[in-house]
């Protein structure tokens, strides 16, 4: 026979039980706001469209979200074919040009080189193709870039970097057009493909606050009294910048390592007036193209009518050819 539970065991039971929920529960509370507060460097940007945009980067306006970050407007081009047939692979070439020379301001105020990376919303259908299927003279331009998806729903949209923009001003993207004879959601036609390009660190964090890649405003007017200078808990060095106002009253802005001051104690200063230089070299651009997927038997069957229009033309300069030799013939009767 079964030995019951005793009451003791039942608590033991209990206490068990609930301590592993509440492990559980520290757990996941830690990993969903860990991010939010104590948010990390902007070093993997491209990803951090997901956590604005979960379903698509592209908003209502056109707009693609990297910009909601990267606020300065830098060119991005694109390059691929007109037309593409069913089921073949060909190259879609991202530009992102910049200034090598400059350099950026880091999450920990030093100047390093800028990074790049790019968002590449293609139509239905289309994709990034096997590496079976890339030709070896794309898969010498391609490199050793890894794409990837923009969620686990789209494989038409994928996102690529942060990459070392000194060797990566120009992506190479190895697509596969779809076959609509394999699938039927698919149909010959003209598809939008757009495109965003990102140098750089962006000025605002997913959380909404500035990054050190930022201009700084004074939040008073008044005479800056005090500038003096202390670290947070993780050894960050910050700024505190003191505006006295007519009133008497202190208002403290605080300005993280990195810009540069651009003004001194006992200076008066308006409500937004800079307290900073801007030290974004970076920016967001994007693009947008189109592509025809083509199907064979009408460039045949183009290709035919034109060979017929020809035939025609020539038929007709014989014909008028014809008709005025018979025409002299006539007159020398």
């Amino acid at each position: 026979m079964r030995n019951a539970l005793t009451p003791a065991k039942l608590t033991r039971t209990a206490k068990a039980m609930v301590k592993t929920l509440l492990i559980a529960i520290a757990t996941v509370t830690f990993f969903f706001t860990s991010d939010i507060a104590v948010p990390q460097t902007a070093a993997a940007y491209p990803f951090w469209a997901q956590q604005t945009a979960p379903a698509t980067p592209r908003e209502a306006t056109g707009r693609i979200v990297c910009a909601n970050c990267h606020l300065a407007a830098k060119p991005t081009e694109i390059e691929i074919p007109q037309s593409v047939l069913p089921d073949t692979v060909f190259k879609a070439v991202v530009k992102i040009p910049y200034d090598t020379t400059v350099q950026q301001v880091g999450a920990d105020g030093s100047k390093v080189g800028l990074n790049v990376g790019a968002v590449l919303m293609l139509p239905e259908g289309f994709k990034i193709a096997p590496e079976d299927r890339i030709p070896e003279e794309m898969k010498e331009e391609v490199g050793d870039m890894t794409f990837t998806p923009y969620n686990d729903s789209t494989d038409n949209v994928v996102i690529v970097g942060p990459l070392p923009g000194e060797e990566y001003q120009e992506i190479v993207f190895p697509i596969l057009s779809p076959n609509p004879a394999t699938d039927k959601k698919i149909h010959f036609g003209k598809y939008s493909v757009h495109v965003g390009g990102n140098r750089g660190r962006g000025q605002v964090y997913p959380t909404g606050e500035k990054s050190n890649n930022n201009l700084f405003n004074a939040s008073a007017a008044g005479t800056i009294s005090k500038i003096a200078q202390t670290e947070d808990e993780d050894g960050n060095v910050k700024n505190l910048i003191s505006i006295t106002t007519a009133t008497g009253d202190v208002f403290t802005d605080t300005v993280p390592v990195g810009p540069e001051l651009i003004v001194t104690e006992g200076q008066a200063v308006a409500i937004g007036d800079a307290l900073t230089n801007n030290p974004n070299v970076g920016g967001f651009g994007q693009r947008d193209a189109e592509i025809v997927l083509q199907d064979s038997s009408r460039v045949t069957w183009l290709v035919a009518f034109i060979c017929l229009v020809m035939m025609a033309q020539i038929m007709l300069v014989l014909k008028k050819k014809q008709v005025e030799k018979v025409q002299a013939a006539e007159m020398n009767f």
